[in-house]
């Protein structure tokens, strides 16, 4: 489904709340961080209007971002980001509500989310649930690669776990999980430019973290394993079917590879 189809769809389910009376809300926190996100964080927000609670934890962002927030309703907390599970971690525990929603700024949901949200939260049944994420990539669904039958656990109670992990970070969750049935809507880097910045970011994270490990990093690791990585996407995981995008995508992934090993390597040898 092409991102525009997506959008439409969401923007019919926005509608419908907009011209509704509000007939509910969400006994739940939703927890989003930010960094710059003044093109997506409104959009995001007006999603999520019925749940009780949102907050947002914001790494000193210099757009818009803060002010577009809180004039959707949200909490900000402005908090220097060094490791994700740390960022997600203080947002959770500023929460007031015992179930936690965790969005990113350029993920969205419809309504049927939000009902199925509100029914399995007063059930009470689970601690926790995975969600399906459906990815674009420039403007295009994935189905192959690394993006196909993406499941994240994003909506726990917050007593029950706690976010691991600096970057590509987990929530391990102790307790009953299920699947929600609905989906959320991820259309992030819209062009290859915002998507190569975001991945020198991650990988600049990532290679920290690494290091803070004592983990080592050789010449031949460097080469090949960005060389497999392109390999293991595009062909094991099919990712040729997704045409051109699929393509790009392992290219820039294979990228994200070598630039965390480059830098772990540089890391490792400042120290002589």
């Amino acid at each position: 489904m092409p991102t525009k189809k997506i959008e439409n769809r969401l923007r019919k389910s926005i509608g419908k709340r907009l011209g509704m009376v509000e007939y509910y809300m969400v006994n739940a926190s939703v927890v989003i961080l930010t960094k710059n996100e003044d093109k997506n964080i409104g959009k995001c927000l007006d999603y999520l209007r019925n749940f009780k609670e949102i907050i947002v934890m914001d790494d000193f962002s210099s757009d818009n971002t803060v002010k577009i927030a809180k004039e959707h309703g949200a909490i900000v907390y402005s908090n220097k980001l060094t490791s994700f599970s740390k960022q997600r971690n203080f947002g959770m525990s500023k929460s007031s509500f015992d179930w936690v929603l965790f969005i990113d700024a350029d993920e969205y949901i419809d309504d049927k989310f939000e009902a199925e949200i509100n029914k399995v939260t007063i059930e009470n049944i689970y601690d926790g649930f995975y969600v399906r994420r459906i990815d674009t990539f420039l403007g295009k669904k994935m189905n192959f690669g690394d993006l196909k039958d993406v499941w994240i656990l994003r909506l726990a109670k917050k007593d029950k776990g706690i976010w691991i992990g600096a970057v590509h970070e987990v929530w391990k969750v102790d307790g009953n999980i299920s699947r929600l049935t609905n989906n959320i809507i991820h259309i992030p880097h819209r062009t290859i430019s915002e998507f190569i910045s975001k991945l020198n970011y991650y990988s600049e994270i990532r290679a920290k973290e690494l290091y803070e490990k004592h983990i080592k990093v050789t010449y031949i690791q460097i080469v090949f394993y960005p060389l497999f990585k392109f390999i293991y996407l595009y062909f094991i995981k099919f990712g040729f079917l997704d045409g051109l995008h699929g393509f790009v995508h392992a290219i820039l992934m294979s990228f994200y590879s070598y630039a965390t090993r480059s830098r772990l390597y540089l890391l490792n040898n400042s120290e002589k």
